[in-house]
């Protein structure tokens, strides 16, 4: 039969850039399809018109390997266990006959024609005389079933669609072979196969007639002649034999995901896919808990240089993750992943100090038992080690037998169940200085083991089970924050989950990058500066003076005091919030018409005369603690009082600004509240209003919802109160990938609690937010020095400057206003001149590669927390301030 082959614009367009097409006696490519994309009739039709388009994009044929209908080896499993006995065998296999034909049916096929003889193979199993004994070689037949009927169904389904397709059984084709120390089970239920190609073997392959070919994965030929399976996940494992084999193009794994990702997705929302990855980095973070691809299915594909891919049946027009040796080494952490159900066992003894033997006795045990090592710890007295049980049979039988075994040589202790958590990257030794912050998170925790590979690829924490929950956003979010992963780095990491299953939201085109003239003639008059955009701030007021449920709105001015600033936000209708006696004095300097009643005076920690002043003033004071007073009551008789509480926790982008919970300075404890409502009593003074704030950038709509009932609540059982102050933290999108935040969701939010509380006046006194995006920092580049391959760009502005980056590892974009139309870029980092190794404005950031002293860098996002907290360390001086109208 004639081949046909696309035209050289087909090929390229559905061919990635890294792929070419192959040679012609290297004609095959391979796709795998799972459960989830077998067991509905839409997916079969994709399904067939991925495998003919990939044909004929090269020229060639394509083999497609396909899983069990989701749920059937479950099914299969508990059958295989022994689960129900008898009768439960019986009515599971009906079940599965049932489940199978109603299938055939949605597919338009005839259930008596096309599957009489696999349902006759399944009701054979179950009168099969082993059934009662349950052999392994049963249970691999048993579990092959699976496949055998999914494949059976499929392949009449896209030959009645008009395909040429045929089908072949996997078994004739894969060969089991038996590894050295393989216990009884892994020979028969978790087997590996022979990946070494032979010219009859590919002879006799390419020899059936049709384009298309479909077959199963997860089984193989044992050596006895009967049916071995690759154990859960095999098919992938499969696919990646038969590439190997066939010396195929392309290995491609179709799954209901878009592919690998910087962690798991549906743990992290804002988890990166990552679109091309090398063989060793791909290995680690299968191995290490990434489910979309088996660990065992790359090495294949290594082994015979076959590029593999990892797609997603419903969006294929997703990159997906490519995999192959020519990526290109980008260092730093691609993944974080968690493994559950990890086993630890400890040995201790004191006689195994410089024994020699020692280890190879206690390993020795452990092969005895079939059992596979993962993670080693030693010191000098003890050897802990982990079992997988993806990899091996941790029964509780098997971990007595191991214990009374190791008992004999040392003190054993098991502990189960334990989470790995692993940092997976290429050069993980180097990046260790980064990772203060994730060596704090895991310090919170108890930390049974640490292990860092040989192959500098990774780093795992072993902790108990139940602590792990929750824990990887945090570490996702802190590897981000602190550079150690690279997301910019656009070679490697692609769009986001949230980006891709709910889109992107628009964002605006910044300011500033339309006023580089003008930001250039700022420059001109000295750097370091600020410069503010007073446009971009009465938008950010404008967006919240448009949110209906809130009654009064106040400018936090700790994060930036200017004088214009301040002028125009209260000219939109906000008050002011101050935090300190010199913040109030600004204020009625810069507005000395400003009605008192706009004024909120939020202290921590304050001078007693601070108060008495505010007072004075006619501003509205806030108390959060009741030493205040019993200690001076002259200064509180007679007033009314806002009461700031701590409702016990914490939320914000780092530490450092988490306003709430037992380690926090801030607010009264619930439980203090009615202390505080009695000692107020005694000298007459009268809550009239209640506030949080639990921490700033908190990207979650539901938080200030969740913030105004339980306020709400505690409002109700004091009776005097008339407002509640939710506070600020509204987040800023300092990150190009970042998603600008929901202010229709938090308003829809706002709006339906205040519904259930009329009674309250709704306040927020948000800072960052409406003056953030205002600002920019401009500087001027002293130095460009390259030093053990690290590009530093030395810029006149530092941490005396904006002090955010060494304070909360604060990211800014960082962009060369000189050269702002160069597209050669290397990878730097920005420091500034202060004698501070924090002094660290930026880490791996692109610049332009000709960046050279004079030219003008701009530091954007700044207008929050930069001036007000500048200073003249080193005495190098405080920056400018201009505004543009």
């Amino acid at each position: 039969m004639a081949r046909y082959t696309a035209p050289a614009s087909v090929r390229r367009a559905i061919l990635p850039d890294h792929m070419t097409p192959p040679a012609p006696r290297d004609r095959w490519i391979v796709l795998k399809f799972g459960g989830t994309s077998v067991s509905r009739r839409h997916r079969w039709d994709t399904i067939g018109r991925l495998a003919r388009g990939r044909a004929d994009a090269l020229g060639g044929r394509a083999l497609v390997v396909v899983s069990a209908l989701s749920g059937v080896t479950n099914a299969l499993t508990a059958i295989a266990d022994g689960h129900g006995g008898d009768d439960g065998r019986a009515a599971g296999f009906e079940e599965l006959v049932a489940r199978h034909r109603d299938f055939a049916g949605e597919l338009d096929l005839d259930p008596e024609t096309v599957l009489a003889a696999r349902v006759a193979a399944l009701r054979a199993l179950g009168a099969d005389p082993r059934a009662a004994t349950r052999p392994l070689d049963w249970q691999a037949e048993l579990l092959a079933q699976g496949e055998l009927l999914s494949s059976t169904l499929g392949a009449a389904y896209l030959a009645a669609q008009g395909l040429d397709i045929g089908w072949c059984d996997a078994r004739d084709w894969l060969q089991a072979q038996a590894l050295p120390n393989q216990g009884a089970w892994a020979t028969r239920l978790s087997v590996s196969c022979r990946g070494e190609r032979t010219a009859g073997w590919q002879a006799a392959f390419d020899a059936q007639s049709t384009r298309l070919l479909l077959t199963q994965g997860f089984i193989a030929r044992h050596g006895d002649g009967g049916t071995a399976v690759l154990g859960r996940g095999g098919s992938d494992t499969s696919a990646a034999y038969f590439g190997a084999l066939l010396a195929a193009t392309r290995v491609e794994i179709w799954t209901d995901v878009p592919g690998m990702f910087s962690a798991n997705p549906r743990e992290v929302p804002d988890a990166r896919l990552l679109t091309r990855l090398d063989y060793a980095e791909a290995q680690e973070i299968a191995t290490t808990g990434a489910k979309v691809l088996h660990p065992r299915a790359i090495k294949p594909c290594r082994d015979a240089g076959v590029p593999m891919a990892i797609l997603d049946t419903e969006r294929p027009e997703l990159p997906g993750t490519s995999i192959d040796g020519d990526a290109a080494t980008v260092p730093g952490v691609k993944a974080v992943s968690r493994r559950n159900g990890i086993v630890l066992v400890s040995m201790e003894s004191v006689g195994m100090w410089q024994q020699v033997g020692f280890l190879a006795d206690v390993f020795e045990r452990f092969r005895r038992h079939g059992l596979s090592v993962d993670l080693i710890g030693s010191s000098e007295t003890n050897v802990t080690v982990s079992l997988d049980p993806s990899e091996n049979l941790v029964s509780t039988d098997v971990l007595a037998e191991l214990s009374a075994d190791l008992a004999q040589v040392c003190r054993v202790k098991v502990i189960a169940p334990c989470a790995a958590v692993t940092l997976v990257g290429r050069g993980m030794r180097s990046l260790l200085h980064r990772l203060s912050e994730v060596w704090a998170l895991f310090g919170q925790e108890r930390v049974h083991l640490i292990s860092q590979s040989s192959n500098d690829l990774n780093l795992t924490f072993v902790i108990d089970e139940a602590d792990a929950e929750g824990l990887l956003p945090a570490l996702h979010a802190a590897l981000i924050d602190s550079g150690a992963m690279p997301v910019e780095d656009a070679g490697v990491f692609g769009p986001g989950w949230r980006e891709i299953t709910q889109g992107r939201a628009p964002r605006a085109t910044p300011w500033w990058h339309d006023a580089r003239d003008a930001l250039l003639a700022c420059a001109a008059a000295g750097t370091p500066g600020y410069v503010y955009h007073l446009p971009t701030l009465r938008a950010r007021a404008a967006a919240l003076r448009a949110v209906a449920a809130v009654d009064r709105r106040y400018y936090a001015i700790k994060a930036n005091g200017h004088p214009t600033l301040l002028r125009a936000l209260v000219d939109d209708g906000f008050g002011l919030e101050c935090v300190s006696l010199g913040e109030l004095e600004h204020v009625f300097v810069t507005l000395p018409a400003l009605a008192p009643d706009r004024v909120l005076f939020t202290p921590s920690f304050a001078p007693h005369g601070e108060y008495a002043a505010a007072f004075a003033r006619g501003v509205t004071v806030t108390l959060d603690n009741v030493e205040a007073l019993r200690r001076w009551p002259e200064v509180f008789r007679g007033r009314a009082l806002w009461l700031r509480v701590d409702l016990g926790r914490g939320d914000g982008h780092h530490a450092k600004v988490v306003t709430g919970g037992a380690a926090s300075k801030f607010g009264l404890p619930v439980a203090a509240v009615q202390d505080f409502v009695a000692a107020a009593r005694d000298i007459g003074a009268r809550v009239s209003g209640l506030h949080a704030h639990l921490g700033s950038g908190i990207d979650t709509t539901a938080h200030w919802r969740e913030v105004y009932a339980d306020l709400a609540g505690i409002a109700d059982g004091i009776g005097t109160v008339e407002t509640i102050d939710i506070g600020g933290g509204l987040p800023v999108p300092y990150r190009p990938d970042a998603e600008p935040f929901d202010l229709d969701g938090w308003a829809a939010g706002l709006a339906e609690i205040k519904a259930a509380y009329p009674r309250y006046a709704l306040a927020i006194e948000p800072g960052r937010y409406l003056v953030a995006e205002c600002g920019v920092l401009l500087a001027s580049v002293t130095q460009v020095v390259d030093k053990l391959g690290v590009r530093r760009v030395g810029l006149d502005a530092g941490m005396h400057t904006l002090m955010r980056p060494a304070l909360y590892d604060a990211w800014h974009g960082i962009h060369s206003l000189s050269r702002f139309d160069d597209d050669r870029f290397a990878t730097c980092d920005v420091v500034g001149p202060i004698c501070e190794s924090s002094d660290v404005l930026g880490r791996a950031r692109p610049l332009p590669a000709a960046t050279a002293p004079g030219d003008v860098v701009l530091v954007v996002d700044a207008g929050a927390y930069g001036y007000v907290m500048a200073n003249d360390y080193n005495q190098r001086g405080l920056p400018r301030q201009e505004v543009l109208p």
